[in-house]
């Protein structure tokens, strides 16, 4: 009766289960492009962003000091509802000049602008950003929270003004390896997951009228803030970070 199961069910057209893509082949950075402050999309005269033993690495081998150069790493397409999981590790020292707040800190930002669109010096993407922190640092937060440069969402069943929003997960020492998933839901919830636990949840995603890279966005969507599609991008902030095993399950 059960091989019997699978013919019925392709008459049927019983649509497959999603499945996992990797993104990243562990070789090289095909399909991904940078965009780093100061800089056109697609230079990285410095190689902030490298492949070394099959992870992406954010490397500032190259760069004495922080003056400035934000990074994103976009990925080629731009996503809908889905889930994405990987592993990060940031190590060793940050580099000399950054802020107080970019110690150990890193993310993935998502729902992204284009990186076409994005000014020459502009810092950070218009988008949601799933945090990506370590200890030590001089706040000691947990991991997996949320900040959002030009954008605003539903939290806890109100608008919430708040830059960045912190989660419930645990923290997570300098040098270890961890375990990072994100959901968006065709309706557009979202959570945050730390190895495999629910540590965040919001919705209601929107750009942010008040921010004057969200601006031109507003202006071209004819007004319109709901956001419910973008990039993804792994993030450069002053500290180096690997990433590694990066897929993503489409749910549209």
């Amino acid at each position: 009766m059960r091989l019997l199961l699978l013919p019925m069910l392709a008459l049927l057209g019983a649509a497959p289960a999603p499945a996992w893509q990797r993104i990243f082949d562990g070789k090289s950075l095909e399909g991904w492009t940078p965009k780093i402050t100061g800089y056109a999309v697609g230079e990285d005269p410095l190689h902030m962003f490298t492949v070394e033993d099959g992870v992406i690495r954010v490397s500032y081998a190259h760069y004495p000091k922080f003056e400035g150069a934000f990074g994103h790493l976009f990925w080629k397409t731009p996503l809908k509802a889905y889930r994405i999981r990987f592993d990060y590790r940031l190590f060793g020292e940050p580099l000399p000049g950054i802020k107080t707040w970019q110690t150990a800190n890193s993310g993935l930002m998502f729902h992204a602008q284009a990186p076409a669109t994005m000014r020459r010096d502009q810092d950070f993407p218009v988008s949601l950003e799933l945090q990506l922190l370590a200890v030590p640092r001089p706040t000691q937060e947990p991991t997996g929270n949320l900040c959002t440069p030009g954008t605003t969402v539903v939290f806890e069943g109100k608008r919430d003004p708040r830059h960045c929003i912190l989660s419930s997960a645990p923290l997570v020492p300098v040098g270890r390896w961890t375990r990072v998933e994100l959901e968006v839901l065709p309706n557009g919830a979202v959570t945050h997951f730390i190895d495999g636990k629910p540590v965040l949840q919001y919705s209601g995603i929107e750009l942010d009228p008040a921010d004057k890279d969200a601006q031109p966005l507003i202006a071209a969507a004819g007004s319109k803030l709901t956001l419910g599609e973008g990039y993804i991008a792994l993030q450069s902030e002053g500290h180096q970070i690997d990433f590694r095993d990066i897929e993503v399950k489409r749910l549209d």
